[in-house]
């Protein structure tokens, strides 16, 4: 990563590996981890909690709160014993697409339906013991809040659903509103906890909203909201947004996309960040995740959407190219904001990233299909 001008990534512990049996610990898998971090100064910002968790934990009771706490807290002990303070953390990794896929959709663990409110608002109870937890170990820790930044419009041909689209829209924003305080108080949030945000954005994150309950002869076909579509909703706008809510530093924690598009995608994300930033956004960086490929979550597809490809027999990885020249690039135009003060803008190839867009699309919904079944 170095050798491209990378000197900070995320990852996770692998909670899940680690305490195999309550309140035991075994942090081999991810001692050498940060031992390679330190001898190379990389900083790493670690998940906690990245949609896994021990066997036989029910996330549903207070115990699950407890045991989280508990790792936390003996996870930051050994991250600052072997890579020295500050240390960063993400507790627990997109709480809102969790409740989705888990606690209303049905194709995460725990596979819940009719639940999501509720599996929210236990992931922000863990999240605020955690905080507390490493905190203590750490009292200069950087706290890190990595969630999905949407956009949801009204389906033209019905207007009348105008407030249900808003009122979707605004669910982005309950996780970190519990975890301020801002709402539901009795989950016991404080503004302190909101310290470092990640957005995480991908070219699925932008649809027309759809009417679970109608007839499905009503539903469009293609809710899709590529970069090119008269609704979709610049980048930019929606960092802007998270910013002024809640003015505290963010970070672009997760972007990417499949195939030949992956160099536009960067091209056209980081003249995003880059307008955002010039207009007055507290931007700290961008992550391209995943920096390798990697295999589907439901079918084992080869995804190319790494910097690196799969290993080979030797774990040598092959760098994309087009995808490295790209990264260089922005670097470079990066650089010259910090100098000039002023965002460049470059033509993007947005056929490309449509295409794309809707190639990942179909993909995605296939995977789904098939983890259902």
């Amino acid at each position: 990563m170095q050798q491209v001008g990378m000197r900070t990534a995320r990852d996770g512990v692998r909670w899940h590996l680690i305490e195999k049996s309550p309140f035991r610990y075994d942090f081999s898998s991810v001692v050498p981890m940060l031992r390679a971090a330190r001898e190379t100064q990389t900083q790493v910002i670690w998940d906690l909690f990245h949609y896994g968790w021990p066997d036989g934990l029910n996330i549903w009771g207070a115990r699950f709160v407890e045991r989280f706490a508990h790792f936390a807290r003996a996870a930051a002990r050994v991250i600052l014993e072997e890579t020295g303070s500050p240390i960063f953390v993400t507790p627990v990794n997109e709480i809102s697409f969790v409740s989705w896929g888990g606690g209303d959709a049905g194709f995460l663990n725990p596979f819940a339906r009719q639940r999501g409110p509720e599996l929210k608002a236990q992931l922000v109870r863990a999240t605020i013991a955690a905080i507390e937890a490493v905190r203590e170990v750490d009292a200069g820790a950087r706290i890190c809040h990595a969630e999905p930044i949407i956009h949801i419009a009204v389906d033209p041909d019905y207007p009348e659903e105008a407030a249900a689209a808003e009122g979707y829209r605004l669910s982005q924003f309950q996780a970190w509103d519990m975890i301020g305080g801002r709402i539901c108080p009795e989950l016991g949030g404080r503004p302190e906890y909101l310290d470092l945000l990640g957005v995480n954005y991908y070219s699925n994150n932008q649809w027309i909203h759809q009417d679970p309950h109608v007839p499905r002869s009503r539903r469009r076909k293609d809710v899709l909201l590529p970069p090119s579509h008269p609704l979709h909703r610049p980048v930019r706008e929606m960092l802007g947004e998270v910013y002024e809510r809640y003015r505290r530093p963010i970070f672009i924690a997760e972007t990417g996309i499949e195939g030949d598009a992956r160099p536009a995608w960067l091209r056209y994300i980081g003249q995003e960040a880059r307008a955002a930033a010039a207009a007055g956004v507290e931007l700290e960086g961008l992550c391209l995740y995943p920096i390798i490929d990697y295999p589907g979550w439901g079918d084992d597809r080869h995804c190319y959407s790494g910097l690196w490809g799969y290993a080979d027999d030797e774990g040598r990885r092959e760098i994309y190219e087009p995808l490295a020249e790209e990264l260089s690039h922005q670097q470079q135009l990066w650089e010259i904001q910090r100098r000039d003060h002023r965002a460049v803008e470059e033509a993007v190839n947005i056929d490309e990233i449509d295409e794309g867009a809707r190639q990942v699309d179909v993909a995605a919904q296939k995977s789904r299909t098939r983890r259902r079944e």
